[in-house]
């Protein structure tokens, strides 16, 4: 029988070998097996699941480029046949992803920073479905997207201002605002209003929390400046 130390270990090891699909199942295998994960645990999570999400979302774009691009209705339909292929796999390993954290992973969190980190995350493999859905469906994952964020930010708010995962979860919700619901003011303000309060109190944190922290923010500056200039 496999332990969850078994699927640990094998998660470390599929990581080390960037073999992220295997990583991913490993990660299942360590959530089925006990889904209270310590913050090494749910990096480790977030990591396989974002690589292999990710790999699939750059190959959708690649894909719709070329379909878009071709010209010849035979080879256009073939394009697309193998577009819907790689999003019907983003698709799954969202769901897969989503399926975890509601099941699991969310109940298990008996703290503030696990739950922001889930719920934030969460949000995150909405938007990705967003990217690609139409109409009804795509409206379905903003709805879910704009739910998970909010419940994300009202758990936040009892942490400090400064904090890494409070300042990555404005960074991506902003992200959701400009991206996916076209809302470029209420991202510019919501990226705006995270950027300014936490660098009022950067100068009290240790030196390794600072570097956690002014990285997330540079981020947040260069998302802004980019907005700011394209508004």
């Amino acid at each position: 029988m496999t332990t969850r130390e078994d699927y640990l270990f094998a998660a470390k090891l599929a990581e080390t070998a960037e073999r992220y699909d295997e990583m991913q199942e490993a990660m299942r295998g360590v959530v089925l097996a006990g889904p209270k994960l310590n913050a090494e645990e749910r990096s480790l999570f977030s990591s396989a699941y974002k690589h292999v999400a990710a790999a699939r979302r750059s190959t959708a774009r690649m894909i719709g480029d070329l379909e878009t691009k071709e010209g010849d209705a035979t080879n256009k339909g073939k394009i697309n046949e193998y577009r819907v292929k790689v999003e019907t796999e983003l698709e799954q390993i969202c769901n897969d992803a989503i399926d975890l954290m509601d099941k699991h992973l969310i109940p298990a969190c008996d703290d503030a920073e696990g739950k922001l980190f889930f719920y934030k995350l969460k949000g995150d493999y909405w938007r990705y479905l967003a990217e690609f859905h139409k109409d009804e469906k795509r409206q379905i994952n903003c709805d879910k997207g704009m739910e998970a964020y909010t419940e994300a930010k009202a758990v936040s708010a009892t942490l400090e201002k400064t904090n890494p995962l409070r300042l990555g979860l404005a960074l991506n919700m902003a992200v959701f605002y400009y991206e996916i619901l076209n809302d470029k003011e209420k991202a510019i303000a919501l990226a705006q209003e995270a950027f300014d309060d936490a660098v009022d109190e950067m100068d009290n944190l240790s030196e390794a929390q600072y570097k956690d922290s002014s990285q997330i923010l540079q981020l947040l500056r260069d998302n802004l400046a980019q907005w700011q200039k394209a508004e």
